[in-house]
């Protein structure tokens, strides 16, 4: 169970865990993160729902190409995604920088999206860690390198391993520390600066979806964050909810920038909650779902 499959997408290999059966819930990982930050929730949403989680371009198992990061990319490739799995439409979820390819997505092909999460995301304004800031600025990848050491990697691996037999367990800490490492690698540390300056400057982000929220009336709207965020202020979770009609917000007392893996059993019965009351936005005139693959 929960074992990643590969598909060909536009010629690239996206790998993707896909099981369950029932309405699906696509879910978007964040930057320099993997499907595999869904994993323990997926695990209690499988029973009553189809729940697809992709390595976004760039990321986990999935190909690293030369090329084009930007939210419009990622959300284009999801789309076709679902179209050769068949699927014609979803409840979009997505974390930090998914959040926003969501809401890239939702915008691009509202005939795709019937209900929209967002967890921790990015787009909604303009603060952000400093870290990532700093990240963005010219000539940072040269420094990844001397940041991200491959031997930093395995002596750390090694450490988190010995915690986890001693029946530790921090998903915060592990989370934080997969995307570190993720650096090590040549291929995901130049797809990683690639993503990160389509979305964030010196100044923070870079991309907003703002001006756009009134636009998702009618789109059942779930909104998930952590009251000690060091990532995404819980302040932009909160203006969003005031600008989207109609949504929900969840706030998770004591999450981190991980709310979903943090609290994975609270987070699967919030999202199962919403996708079995909302009222998922019906097809508009000329909107057709994908077809399945011939």
């Amino acid at each position: 169970m929960f074992e990643l499959k590969q598909r060909s997408i536009n010629g690239h290999q996206l790998a993707y865990l896909l099981e369950g059966e029932g309405p699906t819930l696509l879910l978007v990982h964040g930057i320099a993160g993997t499907s595999a930050t869904w994993l323990e929730a997926m695990k209690r949403l499988a029973s009553r729902h189809r729940v697809l989680a992709p390595d976004l371009l760039g990321h986990g198992a999935s190909d690293k190409p030369e090329g084009d990061y930007s939210l419009g990319a990622h959300a284009a490739m999801l789309r076709d995604l679902l179209g050769s799995l068949g699927i014609p439409r979803v409840t979009v979820a997505g974390h930090s920088l998914g959040g926003g390819i969501a809401m890239q997505l939702a915008y691009q092909h509202p005939e795709i999206c019937q209900a929209m999460i967002l967890v921790s995301s990015g787009g909604l304004g303009r603060e952000l860690n400093a870290a990532l800031r700093l990240l963005a600025l010219p000539g940072a990848e040269l420094l990844l390198p001397l940041i991200a050491p491959a031997f930093v990697r395995d002596r750390g691996n090694a450490l988190l391993a010995w915690i986890r037999d001693q029946g530790i367990r921090s998903p915060r800490i592990h989370e934080g520390w997969q995307a570190y490492t993720s650096l090590a690698d040549p291929e995901s540390r130049r797809a990683f600066v690639r993503e990160l300056r389509s979305v964030v400057g010196y100044g923070g982000q870079v991309v907003s979806a703002s001006d756009r929220l009134p636009l998702t009336a009618g789109l059942p709207t779930l909104i998930v964050w952590g009251d000690r965020d060091p990532i995404i202020p819980l302040s932009h979770g909160r203006a969003a909810h005031e600008a989207i009609s109609g949504s929900r917000l969840e706030i998770f007392e004591g999450a981190g920038h991980f709310p979903h893996a943090e609290f994975p059993e609270r987070f699967a019965e919030v999202v199962a909650e919403f996708m079995e009351h909302c009222e998922r936005r019906p097809l508009r005139a000329g909107e057709l779902p994908a077809p399945p693959p011939a």
